[in-house]
This record gives C-alpha cells, structure tokens and sequence, in this order.
C-alpha cells in the first residue's frame, strides 16, 4: 500500500492529491526526504568548494612568494598548484551544473552567488600568466585570490544558512567558521610569505597580520562551540606541534618589527612550510566534520524512509502530537477532560492513560523547543557574523578604511564599552542610517 502510494506521488501530474490523513501524513514523509536528499546534494557541494578552496589557498601562498621574490621562488611550485587548482575547478563545475538542473536548488540569491564564483574562475588564466609574468604585486594576487575564494565561501554561507534541521545546521556553522578560519590563516601564510620575501618590513602588511590572527580566532571560537569535544580535542592537540612553535615565532618577527626593518628573506620558506602544516591540519579536521554532515545525512534520510514504510505509525505520532495552540484551549476550557487517539476529548477519563498521555505530549514539548534552540543558536551565530559583516563594509565605505581597520574600530569600541561586538555592529548600522540612510 505504501510503496504502492509513493509511485503515485512519483507519477502525480495534474491529478489532486486524496484529502485523508493518511496521504497528508505520507506526503509530508515524502517531502521531509527530498528535502533531506537534497541537503544531502548541497552538502556535497560544499565538499567540492573546499577542496578548491583549499587548493586556491595553496596556489595563492606560493604566487605571492613567487611574485614578491620577483620570480626568484617557488616557480616550479606554483606552476604545479596552478595545474591542480584547474583539476579541482573542473569538478567544481560540474558539481555546479548538476545542482542548477536540480529542480528547487536554491533561490535568485544563490544562483547570482554561483554565476559571480564562475566569472572569477573565468578570469584565472590571464590572472596566472600576469603572475608568471611578474606583471602584478604580491598584494594584488593576495586580494585578487581571496576575493574569489570570498565567493565561494558565500556559497557555503548559504547553504549552512539554508537548513532546517537542527543537527545539520550546527555541523554546518561548525564547518562554515573553520572553513573562513581556514582561509584566514591562508590569507596570513600568503601575506607573511611575500612579506619575508621582500626582506622589508611594510606596516600595513604587519597590521593586516595582526588583524588576520585576531579574526581567525573568532572563527574557531565558533567551531569549537557547535563542532563537539572530539573535534576540540583534535584542535586543542594542533595547538603544541612543533609548526605552531616555529609560527609563534615567526609571528613575533613579524609583528614585533620596527617600520621598515630589514627581514631575513630566508625565513620566507620556513613560513610557508610551517603555516601550510597548520592549514593542512585545519584541512584534514575540515574533511572529518564534512563527512559527519554526510553520515548525518545518511542517517536522516535513512530514518525517515523507514518511517515512511509505517503509513500507521505516522498517523498515531500525528494524532497524539496536536499543535501546542491546541493543547492550551483544551487545558484551558476543560482541565478535567483528557485527550483522545483523534484529537478529541474523552469526558471521564483520567488516571494512567492520562498521565501517560500528558508524559508523552511533555516529552514531545521538550524536544521541539531543544530542537528549536538548536536551531536559533545556529541562525544567531549565521546572523551575528552577516550584522558584523555589514558594519565593516559600511565603515570601510564611508570612511575609506581598510577592512583591518574598521575591524579593529568595531572591537576596539566592544571593548571600550563591554558591550558584545555584535551590538557595536547593529548600533553603528543603525547610527550611519540615521546620517546617511543611502549609504547604511
């Protein structure tokens, strides 16, 4: 009868569904797993986007060391990231294309994200020669790098934003911030490679250093809360290898140093090797959470066709779990009566099954509103981090300072007032809209 029902909603066209319970109840099955099997897609996804991030990450670091030593650097290094970077890009986009013939993949939002990602990649090959050329700064290769990996991790954004269960959307903030403390630390191995390549210290390389480290540890701060103590502890153990003394170190060099202080060029591959360890191990704690978002899924999806193969069953848990809108009138108008199996009330009944029943609507109370905070923890911690965002881009608008800059005026105001930073941001939107509601 079940499986007979599924190939009917399968092969259903213009034809109305049957209004019982019964078909309500295995339609709202049936919809639970799509939209399972889906999240189950986009999570893949966002496996084919680490990957290139990660690769990007690796291309970019030895590019701004090649440039900045003027060619002199990791010339055959870069040459062959570049050549894996393409590999992984080409899956990349083939991943893309299955999920845009997807019927119900995504919304407007997410396919511009998408068509933004694919014109960057478009532009990597000329971005490539003007490297191998030395036609470019160490700067413009680091920005013109990470703006693209921004995009992708956009993507990323979007779909930890997307979802509705509970479980999945704390494994997905938990990735999405070790994702971006990944590319942060990126960021500072590229920056600190062409930095010590240059063999002069630059100011505003040294601050963005400084900044670079401050933010990576508001990202992990977040992983650790919504990853799980196993995943801490693999963390906690990164922290005292031997590549984390020698970074330590090396840190100290470079945020330590007088202006314009003559750096040991040497000391430029050294960096690289010890900060591409750290973000290897970011990388292999990466792949470990992606795969439990994926047997998460699984499991999900595993459960609720099994659900679905007990028609019965689902009917009883609808019957005994009335709206809590419900349950208030009933408790309200008639104490004294208790519930029935239909939704109904049975006058004169009471003792065990009562209690039992009771027992039973409490328990479920307990779950909805623990799977609800869940899922409030999660969107709050995605929404935080979209207010802060926006506060940095609207100081570095209005007032023409570099992202490190209006990072630090936002912390350093937190700070100052011992007030969250998330409420400096909502407090400086909402004072540049009042001055200048165009540009808030």
């Amino acid at each position: 009868m079940v499986l007979a029902y599924i190939e009917a909603l399968k092969n259903h066209n213009d034809r109305s569904m049957e209004l019982t319970p019964s078909s309500i109840v295995l339609a709202a099955k049936n919809r639970q797993i799509q939209q399972l099997r889906h999240l189950a897609t986009r999570v893949e996804l966002v496996g084919a986007i680490g990957q290139l991030v990660h690769a990007l990450q690796s291309e970019r670091g030895a590019s701004s060391l090649y440039v900045a030593s003027g060619g002199s650097r990791f010339e055959s290094q870069r040459t062959q990231l570049a050549a894996d970077s393409s590999t992984v890009e080409q899956h990349l986009r083939e991943r893309f294309r299955t999920q845009l013939d997807e019927p119900g993949f995504g919304n407007a939002s997410l396919f511009s994200l998408i068509a933004w990602v694919v014109l960057g990649l478009d532009t990597l090959p000329a971005l490539r020669q003007r490297i191998a050329d030395c036609k470019i700064k160490a700067d413009e290769v680091v920005i013109a790098y990470s703006r693209l990996i921004a995009g992708l991790l956009s993507v990323v954004f979007d779909v930890a934003d997307s979802t509705v269960d509970p479980g999945i959307s704390r494994r997905l903030v938990a990735l999405f911030n070790l994702i971006q403390g990944k590319e942060l630390a990126g960021q500072e191995r590229a920056v600190g490679s062409a930095l010590l390549a240059s063999g002069t210290l630059a100011v505003r390389h040294q601050q963005r250093i400084l900044h670079l480290i401050e933010t990576q540890e508001r990202n992990i701060q977040i992983f650790s809360e919504f990853s799980g103590r196993p995943l801490v502890d693999d963390w906690e153990q990164m922290q005292v290898a031997p590549y984390m003394v020698q970074i330590e170190r090396l840190r100290r060099v470079l945020c330590s140093a007088a202006p314009n202080a003559s750096l040991d060029a040497n000391l430029s591959d050294t960096w690289f090797a010890c900060c591409s360890e750290r973000i290897d191990g970011m990388w292999r704690l990466q792949e470990t959470l992606l795969a439990d978002v994926r047997a998460e899924c699984a499991r999900l999806v595993e459960a609720a066709e099994q659900d679905l193969a007990d028609a019965e069953g689902l009917l009883e848990v609808v019957a005994t779990h009335p709206p809590e809108s419900a349950r208030l009138v009933e408790r309200f108008l008639g104490p004294e009566l208790a519930l029935d199996g239909n939704l109904g009330t049975l006058p004169g009944h009471g003792g065990e099954s009562e209690n039992s029943l009771l027992q039973v609507l409490q328990e479920q109370k307990a779950r909805l509103a623990a799977m609800e905070a869940e899922r409030d923890a999660a969107r709050r911690a995605l929404n935080e981090r979209k207010v802060i965002e926006r506060a940095k881009g609207v100081l570095m608008a209005r007032f023409s300072m570099p992202e490190d800059e209006a990072y630090r005026t936002l912390r350093k105001t937190s700070m100052e007032q011992n007030r969250r930073l998330v409420d400096v941001a909502e407090a400086t939107l909402a004072v540049l809209a009042s001055i200048d509601p165009q540009k808030a």
